[in-house]
């Protein structure tokens, strides 16, 4: 288990900088599989279900878990799969809130 999945994110209104290239590098370990854009301003990750029901089974649970931390993914869902982004807005980049909610997300998979 990922540390970041044993902790909460922080609200964040901006006023703090996005994390550094470094700070990534050490974070992106923690979760499983995830791509950072070029821009190093997301991160996201593609997930594949069999079927319908399963793929909306994934996105209330990962909805479950946007509300519990209050930071909200992008997603872009289809038949069979979902596609979710996550930045920090308020920064115009990432915060360690997007890796703790990756984190959770992928704690959701391992039971999928």
């Amino acid at each position: 288990m990922s540390e970041l999945q044993t902790i909460r994110c922080v609200g964040c209104e901006g006023g703090i900088p996005a994390l550094t290239q470094d700070e990534i590098k050490k974070l992106l370990p923690e979760i499983k599989e995830w791509a950072v854009s070029q821009d190093a301003k997301f991160i996201s990750k593609r997930f594949s279900f069999k079927g319908f029901y399963k793929t909306m089974a994934f996105v209330n649970a990962v909805a479950w878990i946007a509300n519990q931390e209050n930071h909200h993914p992008d997603m872009e869902v289809g038949y069979n799969y979902c596609l979710i982004k996550y930045t920090t807005h308020a920064i115009n980049g990432l915060s360690k809130n997007d890796f703790i909610c990756a984190a959770k997300i992928d704690a959701l998979e391992a039971t999928n």
